[in-house]
């Protein structure tokens, strides 16, 4: 390894990535058009890529990934994901691109309480059309690598709430999606399982070769990701990866 330069890096450099997440003059604004969460703001994300988005609350952090997922509408600027351009899409396309190309992490988890910790899994491989063969083995393989591998049949209520969330990230990345949002997956966690989720968070990512976007408050969060920009006047801004 060249001194100062990780070997990702300077593969990357030989080969350059092409940005498959690009960003173009994106502009939102709220209270009737006179606040401007964003005003020409540009974001680039290669594939490999983990990103961490900081900033105050009220920003507009949460809703960049809304925009990206296409769960909201810009109001103006483009989105492209692998060459689609996401707000150029009506609801069902843009519907369909999340279920095939996008998974998500959020604060409050959102597992499903009344079905089990499997089907809470399965759910984004049964909207794909998976088999029901397949389905069984891919849940397998997630929820052994979260860690709670023998726990399919378990209820929600029975696990802890940093369990929870790795139940989340284990349904986020069981299709391969080649984008993962992140909307503060750490808020709900005591500091211990914090840490424990967002190095989880890291390592399947990156096991899977899948971009990350991450929004966070946690600088110690923030510091597991390639890239920390801030969210601040209506734009991206490069931030020092916090120590």
């Amino acid at each position: 390894m060249l001194a100062g330069v990780s070997l990702r890096r300077f593969r990357q450099a030989l080969h350059p990535i092409r940005p498959v997440l690009r960003i173009r003059d994106l502009c939102y604004a709220i209270d009737s058009g006179s606040r401007a969460l964003m005003r020409g703001l540009d974001l680039e994300l290669a594939d490999g890529e983990y990103v961490a988005i900081m900033g105050e609350s009220g920003v507009g952090k949460s809703t960049l990934l809304n925009l990206v997922a296409g769960l909201e509408r810009s109001q103006g600027g483009t989105i492209e994901l692998d060459g689609v351009e996401v707000t150029a899409l009506d609801e069902d396309a843009r519907t369909r691109l999340r279920r095939a190309r996008m998974g998500f992490v959020f604060q409050a988890f959102h597992v499903l309480p009344h079905v089990s910790v499997g089907r809470n899994v399965a759910l984004p491989l049964v909207l794909n059309g998976w088999s029901r063969a397949a389905i069984d083995v891919r849940v397998a393989e997630m929820l052994e690598a979260v860690g709670l591998g023998g726990r399919a049949h378990s209820a929600p209520r029975e696990l802890s709430g940093g369990e929870l969330q790795r139940v989340a990230i284990a349904r986020a990345l069981a299709l391969r999606p080649g984008l993962v949002l992140a909307d503060e997956p750490t808020g709900n966690l005591d500091p211990a399982n914090a840490a424990r989720v967002i190095e989880l968070l890291r390592s399947q990512i990156r096991s899977q070769g899948a971009m990350g976007l991450l929004v966070t408050h946690s600088p110690l969060a923030a510091a597991s990701a390639d890239r920390v920009l801030v969210l601040r006047d209506s734009r991206l801004w490069s931030a020092a990866a916090p120590a």
